[in-house]
């Protein structure tokens, strides 16, 4: 296990002038959720998620060597879909002042970062955390340039840690199909600063598994999920909260091992209610999800009952669901999908998506 100042690079034994680098990374959509921080995004409880593969940002970071009588601020431009994006800068700012502690050579480059996304603007899908993993790969690629010896378990964790300084979620859309973040006494090598590979056996059951995110708002986030993050600070159910993950999580272990899908929706269909439980008993208060949201799961609930066959469903912290179901159900639930729930879809729009194994170099 790597600490904080593992990753601070003590000097480099190689320089570059200019050059560039372009990594995708994925979306992931937590099994057990992290709702809750301390400070340095840091998780009040620890959580598990699919990686994604087909939503995710595609980064490439252009850099070249600044005179050196330049200002000794950071430098750089962004471009969104090939256009300035003046509104991402500030974000883009924070995240470099909180990192360069770790990648000192950030205020020695001007750096161009353009970056799009595969899934369409605003569809409600949090971009966050492909986006910062994404830009955290491009500055770990830079930094193994400048110390070619880095180790390759080094420069994903790192990347990881360094990612969820951006957006906590980040840090789980790095390396992995199932990643766990947060320190669980049951999960060998798990960190609360970064991600890791779910080391323990996966059954069948879970692999190829299939996401199919249901669109039902695609507005802007009712509550940031910064916001969303700090009302747990003072809130009534927090202990008992962050608790069940753990108790949740090492749940999830022994299904991921015996392929019990009956158990495993029954802990992703509670876990997706309980947060959203915490922001209805939160204060202020809010109802995240939409009247949509509800036709939605309970026309899920009478089709499982109905059919038997294993279709659950997880919410983010907004209205859209998650679709989660086996690779060999899908024609069945795709059907489903089409039949009863796409009329509940803003547009009557969908992605389908499944797991995935984390950031590309492209």
């Amino acid at each position: 296990m790597f600490t904080a100042t593992d990753f601070i690079p003590k000097k480099y034994t190689s320089t570059i002038e200019n050059g560039n680098f372009e990594w995708s990374a994925p979306s992931n959509i937590a099994l057990v959720k992290y709702w809750g921080k301390k400070d340095n995004q840091i998780p009040a409880n620890p959580s598990v998620s699919f990686t994604l593969n087909n939503c995710k940002t595609i980064t490439k970071l252009r850099f070249e060597k600044k005179d050196v009588s330049a200002n000794n601020n950071f430098s750089f431009d962004l471009l969104f879909e090939g256009k300035p994006k003046e509104d991402f800068k500030p974000k883009i700012q924070k995240f470099l002042e909180r990192i360069e502690i770790y990648l000192p050579f950030l205020k020695d480059y001007h750096f161009t970062i353009d970056t799009q996304n595969t899934f369409p603007h605003s569809s409600g899908i949090a971009s966050s955390a492909s986006g910062m993993a994404a830009l955290a790969m491009n500055f770990m690629s830079l930094e193994k340039v400048l110390n070619p010896e880095m180790a390759e378990d080094y420069f994903y964790q790192k990347a990881s840690f360094l990612a969820r300084l951006g957006s906590g979620s980040a840090c789980r859309s790095v390396k992995g199909s199932v990643v766990a973040w947060g320190d669980q006494k049951n999960i060998e090598g798990s960190s609360d600063l970064y991600g890791v590979e779910f080391p323990y056996t996966i059954h069948e059951n879970f692999k190829n598994y299939q996401d199919t995110i249901l669109l039902v708002d695609k507005g802007e986030k009712q509550v940031s999920s910064t916001v969303g993050h700090d009302l747990m600070h003072n809130h009534p159910y927090a202990e008992r909260r962050f608790a069940q993950a753990h108790e949740n999580l090492d749940q999830l272990i022994a299904i991921f091992e015996n392929g019990n899908l009956d158990e495993f929706i029954k802990v992703v269909e509670s876990e997706a209610l309980t947060l959203h439980a915490m922001m209805m008993t939160s204060m202020p208060y809010f109802i995240l999800m939409k009247p949509n949201t509800l036709q939605i799961i309970n026309a899920i609930w009478k089709f499982r009952n109905e059919t038997q066959i294993p279709v659950c469903f997880t919410l983010d912290a907004g209205a859209n669901v998650h679709v989660l179901y086996p690779k060999n159900v899908s024609d069945k639930v795709l059907q489903f999908i089409q039949d009863e729930l796409v009329v509940f879809c803003q547009n009557r729009q969908y992605i389908c998506d499944q797991i995935g194994d984390g950031a590309i170099a492209l």
